[in-house]
């Protein structure tokens, strides 16, 4: 039988670094072989790899310098899944402001996050957040 508080608890510390852009808390959390999938028909709908799940929290360090400030407004576990409903207040680093609204549904495997199927609003994620997202893929490919 699973542990919800254990998994409940690796969830919400998945949620605060994502919130305060910490990879290292992150890393923390996920199981070696752990997917993201963004759900939806935006710009960032698609399944990541672990990798790219914490190199996505260290990019957003300089696009959402206020972290994405989620606040979680239910938390439900059940089996081996934990699923959180929260708001984020953002800003972004050209002054904007970035409140999204998510609900994140972790499965867990040996105690750690093995899966996150996300659920956000796309038009909003694709108006604000995208064309920082091109802009810091170009500096990077700029060197």
């Amino acid at each position: 039988m699973a542990d919800t508080e254990a998994m409940r608890r690796v969830a919400l510390d998945f949620i605060r670094a994502m919130s305060t852009n910490d990879t290292a808390l992150a890393d923390a959390c996920l199981a070696p072989e752990a997917i993201a999938v963004a759900r939806g028909f935006g710009k960032f709908a698609g399944t990541r790899r672990r990798d790219v799940m914490v190199g996505t929290i260290d990019a957003f360090a300089r696009i959402l310098p206020t972290g994405l400030r989620l606040t979680p407004r239910t938390v439900t576990a059940e089996g081996d899944r934990v699923v959180v409903e929260c708001e984020g207040d953002a800003t972004t680093c050209d002054g904007k402001a970035y409140a999204n609204q998510y609900v994140f549904i972790f499965t867990f495997a040996g105690g750690l996050i093995a899966r996150v199927d996300e659920y956000f609003c796309h038009v909003l994620a694709n108006e604000v957040l995208w064309p920082l997202v091109e802009a810091e893929g170009e500096r990077l490919a700029a060197g």
